[in-house]
């Protein structure tokens, strides 16, 4: 049975920094894609960032690039996505999702991915 679960979100103040964790199980994150989106209420799900499955390049949204960094351990089978300097923007749920591809880059298309996980809420706040 395939899962993915994210951890790590919570509250931060503007400024602060998170690392969100997203790990696979019957779903190897060297041949799955890996992407996270986020959602805050009231406004439609955005792609934030992503990792292939084949090459592990990586892919950003503009409103992220720079601060956040995504990354993958595949002997933990775990996506991991550091970010930093956190903005109230960035108050989101997060999740993590997954579509099988060999292709040499990943996009934030969210309907590419067929696997979602149930999220994670990163706040931020004074």
């Amino acid at each position: 049975q395939w899962r993915l679960a994210e951890s790590g979100g919570g509250l931060v103040h503007p400024g602060g920094s998170l690392t969100l964790s997203c790990a696979a199980s019957a779903l190897n994150v060297d041949t799955y894609t890996i992407g996270w989106f986020r959602q805050a209420p009231g406004e439609e799900r955005e792609g934030v960032s992503c990792i292939s499955s084949s090459t592990g390049n990586t892919n950003y949204a503009d409103s992220v690039k720079g601060r956040f960094t995504i990354s993958r351990d595949v002997a933990k089978n775990t996506v991991y996505l550091q970010m930093n300097n956190l903005k109230p923007e960035d108050a989101a749920a997060h999740y993590c999702a997954a579509h099988y591809s060999v292709a040499v880059d990943c996009f934030l298309q969210s309907t590419d991915y067929d696997y979602w996980g149930r999220g994670t809420q990163v706040t931020v706040s004074s």
